[in-house]
């Protein structure tokens, strides 16, 4: 079961001689107005361009998924694996250049480059989950807290 607050649309697509001659927006988890409120406070409106992004970085990262090949992923916990570590790159390690913030004032570069404007920002940092970019090491080295494990009586 969906989580209660989880707004969910599709865009159905209908070609006629490989033209586009209807598209219509159906609300799949949530409400039609619920839908319209929150994506009116971002100026947008139902479609299809971020999904097809991470469809894209998916595609291009995680090879068991762009690849038609049963030799890299020869099971569900494989393919698994791969996933967690695609998704803890995208949100913790890969700076998104719409997510970057602009600074106060420009820091000035040790070398011949122009000054730094922008500081870069993660998912997980604008979700407020940490304050900076993870290096590879810092993600290998962190600790997993134990998953909460079911009590017994």
């Amino acid at each position: 079961m969906p989580l209660p607050g989880l707004l969910s649309a599709q865009v159905v697509t209908q070609y006629r001689r490989q033209r586009v001659v209807r598209v219509k927006h159906r609300v799949v988890f949530g409400t039609r107005e619920a839908m319209a409120q929150v994506l009116a406070a971002w100026g947008w409106k139902i479609n299809t361009s971020f999904v097809e992004r991470l469809n894209l970085d998916l595609r291009q990262r995680v090879a068991a998924i762009g690849r038609r090949v049963n030799t890299l992923c020869q099971g569900e916990d494989s393919i698994r694996q791969q996933l967690v570590l695609f998704h803890v790159y995208h949100n913790f390690e890969l700076p998104h250049s719409s997510l970057r913030v602009a600074l106060a004032e420009p820091i000035p570069t040790n070398g011949s480059g122009s000054a730094k404007r922008w500081r870069p920002c993660t998912p997980a940092m604008a979700v407020g989950w940490t304050d900076h970019v993870w290096s590879l090491k810092e993600v290998l080295l962190y600790r997993v807290p134990p998953w909460p494990q079911p009590q017994t009586v």
